[in-house]
Parts: C-alpha cells; structure tokens; sequence
C-alpha cells in the first residue's frame, strides 16, 4: 500500500505544479502586453491660429494626427476653425496628449475593454490593463445623446448604409446596440458631439478598433452564444459650454481621466464583464 499512496501524491503533486506552472504562464502573457511611448518634455498648451500653425506644421503627419486629435476634430473641418489648441513639445506619443492613463491595474484581469468618454471625446482601449489605442470621438448631440451603460460589440461591416439616413455611407463599423443601432464608425469630426447617438472616429482609428475588438457569435437568429468586446460610454458633455479642451491652455491635467475613475466606472459592471469573458474563453476552447 505505501508504494501505491507515493504514486498517488506524487500524481497529485504534480497536478498542483502543473496547475501552478499554468497559472504563472497565464500572468507572464498578460505582462507583455507592454507599449513604450515617446514622452514629451512637457506636456502645456497654447492658443495658435490655424492658418499660420498650417502654414509650418501642415506637412508633419506627426504633428497633425496629434493636435487633430487634441481638438477632436478631423483634418478638413480643422482647418476651417479661426484658433486651436496647440501642444507647446509635440515630440511625444499621441496617448500623452491624451486623457486616459496607460495603465490601470484594476483592469488586469480583464483582456480587452473600450471606454468612450463624454466630457473629453476621446476613447480608450485597454488590454489586460494596458492602454493599447486611444484618440478622439464625437459622440451623440444634444437632441440624439449617446446613451451611457455597459454594452457589448455585435455584429461588425467595413462598410454599411446608417439606418437613419440612407445617404450616409459608414465605413468601419461596429454596432454595440443592436436595436438602437448605435455603434463607432468612422465619420466626419467637427469638433464636438454631433452625431445621432453613434461614436465617430477617425478612419485610422475606427479600422483598429473594427480588428481590434471582437464580434458577437449568434446562437440562432434570436439568441446570443457569446458577446463581443465590453464597451462602456461614461460621463455627461458640458452642451452650451465652451469646448472642454480649450481649459488645457491654463489647466494642461483638467481632463486627466485617473485609475481611480477608470475603477469607478467599471466595478459595478466587473462581474459582467468578466462572466462573459469566461464564457467566450470556454466556447472558444471547444473550438
């Protein structure tokens, strides 16, 4: 008998290490999600007019995806405004210009989540706590306002007809609500929110995040078998106020979203999220 119980607890022993080992690789993979990012040597802004800013930087893609992205806006309609909000060192990583942290270790445990925000018109994608893609939106108007709660991405198209004017061509889009139709896409940036409820993005950025994310896997024509990417839209935009951006010129930290808003915007829906991170986990495993 004694042989037999030292072959079960060596059996046993090895089970654990194993269990063990494969735990420690699961975290080590969550390490490496890791991005290196230029840092400016100061980040400060000032007020500069368009013309003449266009007239020495028009030719710097660089320089302007960055302060395209600083005053949410796309590339013809800024050059119709008279002054933007200009960095004073533009030698920086374009998420240092912006408002989400790069880490957020309450997030760690959750492999990809997209965060839009009202007040500051930006997005942010996290892996496994790592910000990976970031750059400005411009939501719902007043009269069509985003709606703000967690959702999940569905189905996706690189290109497709809005249901509220068939004249409107979207190209990289990603539903998130299925029966109010509202997802990101990308779409003309003015400057602030003046969309029927969706999320616009810059081209560039609507097609990572269309990769990026992933879609829903249908059951059947009525039922869901797995959700797609978390994405929670937060926070309420100061309408009739002027831009939020242009406070960075006296106050460059004024619309620093911190950890700890990040936390407080996702806890309640954690055990969601991480539920249905499980499911597609195991349903993807049986693959």
């Amino acid at each position: 008998m004694k042989p037999k119980l030292f072959i079960l607890s060596a059996l046993v022993c090895s089970v654990l290490l194993s269990c063990k080992e494969n735990n420690k690789t699961v975290k080590e993979e969550k390490k490496e999600v890791k991005i290196e990012r230029k840092k400016p040597n100061t980040i400060t802004y000032h007020f500069e007019k368009t013309k003449s800013w266009l007239e020495k930087s028009a030719n710097d893609s660089t320089q302007f995806q960055i302060v395209s992205a600083i005053n949410r806006i796309d590339a013809q309609n800024l050059k119709k405004l008279d002054s933007i909000v200009v960095p004073n060192d533009t030698k920086g990583d374009i998420a240092h210009y912006l408002p989400f942290p790069l880490q957020v270790p309450y997030l760690e445990d959750i492999s990809k989540i997209i965060y839009f925000s009202y007040p500051t018109q930006t997005f942010g994608a996290y892996e496994y706590g790592e910000l990976v893609y970031t750059g400005p939106t411009n939501m719902g108007r007043e009269k069509d306002k985003t709606p703000t709660e967690l959702f999940f991405t569905n189905w996706k198209a690189e290109e497709t007809t809005s249901t509220f004017n068939d004249e409107w061509d979207l190209k990289w889009n990603f539903n998130i609500e299925n029966k109010l139709g509202v997802g990101w896409h990308q779409y003309e940036l003015p400057g602030y929110p003046a969309s029927h409820s969706c999320l616009r993005l810059q081209e560039s950025d609507a097609k990572k995040l269309y990769t990026w994310a992933d879609e829903w896997v249908l059951q059947d024509d009525k039922n869901v078998k797995v959700k797609g990417t978390p994405v929670i839209v937060f926070g309420a935009y100061p309408f009739g106020q002027p831009k939020p951006w242009y406070q960075l010129v006296s106050s460059p930290n004024s619309l620093e979203i911190s950890k700890s808003d990040i936390e407080k915007e996702t806890q309640s829906h954690m055990n969601t999220i991480l539920k249905e991170q499980k499911n597609r986990e195991t349903v993807q495993g049986k693959k």
